[in-house]
């Protein structure tokens, strides 16, 4: 059970406070970008906490999760909790329409989406009226403090799944020890991805006897879809080339990733890179990019074919990496060049191929650093060190193979953590 004892504390009295006289003004903003990404009204209304649809019958669950990743993490949770508990039905919450978009192609059965409410007094109230979740699982970092202390004073019980908070986050939670504990103390239950998280909940002040061990669900997520369609339209026009991927890049990655590129075409001058950035609205900054470095380019938003002088593929859409892995199986991820926590090496590993990231991969650590063990992942950490890691597995067939194999099996070895995981939600969180 969650701690009652603890009191609401000054700090927390004010953040309601403060939520409650900004919330018009927070509401103005969200529905600016809800408005510019094409959201609909009625959909917009629910961080207001007006559903757009009814609550079904019976025992529902509640998932709540951030944008894409995490939004996509649980997937594969809820489809194994349906099996498990039949008669359940799912709701799963997060704030993104890109996270909307592609939750709503891969929506498990009995599962419906929304938009969270803010976190202030009348939206949450209106949304936890309506819903009346039999239990609550807020995913990774989502600690929203009202939502939180509001939903546990229903009854419903609550669980920290996934949990990882960043330093940053820690060291301005211990600063707060009273408030830290206060809101901690609403969680039935903690699954943490490591023990340096489990560490910092506990100097936090969570309860040690209601943290559990877990795994990263983003290492068990369902395998991204492919489009075979694409698969074989693309597949014809690269031909026979020699190709490599750069997923998932941010600013200040591209450059490093060209470099290489230019690199590697000395030995391979029909090489072709398939750039896929991290985030498909900064594709005018990929671009002029590829354009200061002299390469020939084909852009995917636009519809631009693959020519035998592309060098670079701007592969600038949402939910198609799956098809982009399927098409070759050396794949560096981005995200870690600079210190941004990496993202999650199972994606491509699942899909076949092995992995090249840069040093800066902390936020999938417990998934990485096996990998790299066994060589189903390398650390390079500079143009001249990933060009030589793609020559390698490019001029090296038994050792691209070898290092398959060796992804392949790290994402095996995980499947075994997820039951797991569901018998201590359902355990900790009293779901049958």
């Amino acid at each position: 059970m969650p701690d009652t004892r603890a009191q609401p504390t000054l700090l927390y009295n004010l953040y309601c406070g403060l939520t409650t006289i900004a919330g018009p003004l927070v509401w103005h903003k969200v529905r600016s970008k809800l408005q510019a990404a094409g959201v609909p009204e009625n959909r917009q209304q629910e961080r207001l906490g007006h559903a757009s649809l009814p609550r079904p019958k019976g025992q529902l669950i509640w998932f709540h999760a951030a944008s894409v990743g995490e939004s996509l993490s649980v997937l594969s949770l809820i489809r194994r909790l349906a099996k498990r508990l039949p008669t359940t039905e799912f709701l799963i919450t997060s704030g993104t329409p890109t996270s909307a978009a592609l939750i709503a192609q891969r929506l498990p059965p009995r599962t419906r989406h929304q938009y969270p409410p803010l976190d202030s007094a009348a939206p949450v109230r209106r949304f936890l009226d309506h819903w009346k979740p039999d239990a609550g699982i807020f995913v990774e970092s989502e600690i929203w403090p009202r939502l939180i202390v509001e939903t546990a004073k229903r009854g419903t019980p609550l669980a920290l799944l996934n949990a990882r908070l960043s330093e940053k986050s820690v060291t301005g939670w211990k600063k707060r020890p009273n408030t830290a504990r206060f809101i901690l103390g609403h969680f039935n239950v903690f699954l943490t991805q490591n023990s340096r998280t489990a560490d910092n909940l506990i100097d936090m002040g969570a309860d040690a006897d209601r943290i559990e061990p877990g795994t990263n669900l983003k290492a068990m997520s369902d395998p991204l879809p492919v489009d075979q369609e694409t698969l074989t339209d693309i597949g014809t026009q690269i031909a026979n080339r020699p190709l490599w991927i750069a997923s998932s890049t941010h600013t200040g990655e591209e450059d490093i990733v060209l470099q290489a590129h230019r690199q590697l075409l000395q030995r391979w001058p029909d090489l072709l890179l398939l750039l896929i950035p991290r985030h498909p609205e900064r594709r005018g900054e990929v671009l002029n990019l590829t354009n200061d470095a002299g390469m020939s380019t084909a852009q995917r938003s636009t519809g631009q074919p693959i020519t035998p002088d592309t060098q670079v593929y701007v592969a600038d859409t949402l939910g198609e990496t799956g098809t982009w892995y399927a098409l070759c199986p050396i794949v560096f991820l981005g995200g870690s060049l600079k210190e941004i926590g990496g993202h999650n090496p199972f994606e491509p590993a699942q899909a076949g191929a092995a992995v090249i990231t840069g040093p800066g991969y902390f936020n999938f650590s417990e998934t990485f650093e096996p990998m790299i063990e066994t060589g189903g992942a390398v650390q390079i950490n500079s143009a001249s060190t990933l060009s030589d890691a793609v020559a390698l597995w490019l001029s090296d067939e038994s050792a691209l193979a070898a290092s398959q194999t060796a992804a392949k099996a790290c994402v095996n070895t995980q499947e075994s953590a997820l039951d797991t995981v569901i018998n201590t939600l359902c355990s900790r969180l009293s779901l049958n």
